[in-house]
């Protein structure tokens, strides 16, 4: 789904009048307009449908909590076109941007939540896979999609048989300072989607890999790790779920290799530091 598809299913949805003039905010497994006061998600796919409406109940659930997150304006996901609508309140423009020890704070708060009355799934994080390679088609050489399969099924294997330090529970499952928003009231977690009932570290390995591999200063991580009170690199797991996020990092980005030069690329420049075992490449966010 590049834009003007995504524009066509607003258009179809009729938020606010034919959706030509929203604003897009981010195209990657949905497409986020700002249309007025609200944020509008258009799925990428039907297969996105299930989400949609768990991403929903999450963001009510952690309203009853009293957590700080965006949400719904509505209740339901809209089905347009094929494609999962959601609607959402509109955040007040930042006030600074998000650091890592605003994520940090926000974590604690979400990792000493009960589970919810409705069920949350494992942390799939290598669930997509299949669908990200099988959208970038032919685009990629076939032996890189072979190696990711393979890495694929390596690193479930080995995430199954873990035994977490922290007790399992309810996480972000896309744990990264960008889906924190500091608006006047304070941080609010955002994108919601990938909420989860899984081990706690999923949600830490995270920052480990953005100083590993994206570039964060050292510094900056040993924020987030002195506010959340464990550093989960001195668990024995780390590499493993490490590992497993690298491989569906690098699958991700190869869905937009079609439609983007540049997603090839940067998608070349992972596998191939996969391929070579080499942990110093720089990986640049996409």
């Amino acid at each position: 789904m590049d834009e003007a598809q995504a524009r066509d299913v607003l258009a179809e949805a009729k938020v606010v009048g034919d959706g030509r003039d929203a604003e897009l905010l981010a195209l990657g497994e949905n497409a986020v307009f700002a249309v007025g006061d609200l944020v509008v998600k258009v799925g990428r796919d039907t297969e996105l449908l299930d989400r949609a409406r768990r991403e929903l109940a999450v963001a009510l659930w952690l309203a009853e909590a009293g957590v700080p997150a965006v949400r719904p304006a509505e209740p339901e996901a809209r089905f347009v076109a094929g494609r999962p609508v959601t609607l959402w309140h509109r955040l007040s423009d930042p006030v600074r941007p998000a650091e890592p020890r605003d994520l940090a704070e926000l974590l604690r708060v979400v990792h000493a939540l009960p589970s919810p009355a409705f069920a949350l799934p494992r942390r799939e994080l290598l669930g997509g896979v299949e669908r990200w390679l099988r959208l970038a088609g032919d685009v990629i050489d076939p032996a890189d999609a072979a190696f990711l399969r393979d890495r694929r099924d390596g690193f479930a294997t080995a995430s199954a048989a873990l035994t977490p330090r922290l007790p399992p529970g309810p996480i972000h499952g896309d744990a990264l300072p960008r889906n924190v928003h500091v608006g006047p009231d304070g941080p609010v977690l955002v994108d919601l989607e990938t909420f989860s009932a899984d081990l706690r570290e999923h949600d830490l390995v995270v920052m480990a890999l953005s100083r590993d591999r994206y570039g964060m200063p050292a510094e900056a991580y040993d924020t987030f790790t002195a506010a959340y009170g464990w550093d989960v690199r001195e668990w024995e797991g780390c590499g493993v779920l490490r590992g497993a996020r690298e491989t569906a990092s690098c699958a991700w980005v190869a869905q937009h290799a079609p439609s983007n030069p540049r997603a090839l690329a940067e998608f070349e420049r992972r596998v191939g530091s996969l391929r070579d075992g080499d942990e110093t490449v720089r990986w640049y966010p996409f």
